[in-house]
């Protein structure tokens, strides 16, 4: 089972190339408001993060996702719920 720590870390990774050098990455970064994702580039972020967790993410969830630590909550619940 995946750690939230091991979450998080990997969220890191993924939002790499979707981070603008002035931005630095912590739990409070918010997804829209400091890394300005639109639309286009969440579905890519969910595709990306649903190839390395190998998990389906429900859309119904992004509501409730403002920033990596929603984020990171949210997948720590949905890994739980596959195993």
């Amino acid at each position: 089972m995946q750690t939230y720590e091991d979450i998080l870390s990997a969220l890191y990774d993924i939002l790499g190339p979707f981070t603008d050098e002035n931005v630095s990455l912590d739990e409070g970064t918010e997804l829209a408001a400091d890394l300005g994702l639109d639309s286009l580039k969440v579905m890519k972020l969910l595709l990306m993060v649903e190839d390395r967790f190998d998990i389906s993410i429900p859309l119904n969830v992004l509501p409730d996702v403002r920033t990596i630590k929603d984020f990171a909550e949210q997948l720590q619940q949905l890994l739980a719920e596959g195993s």
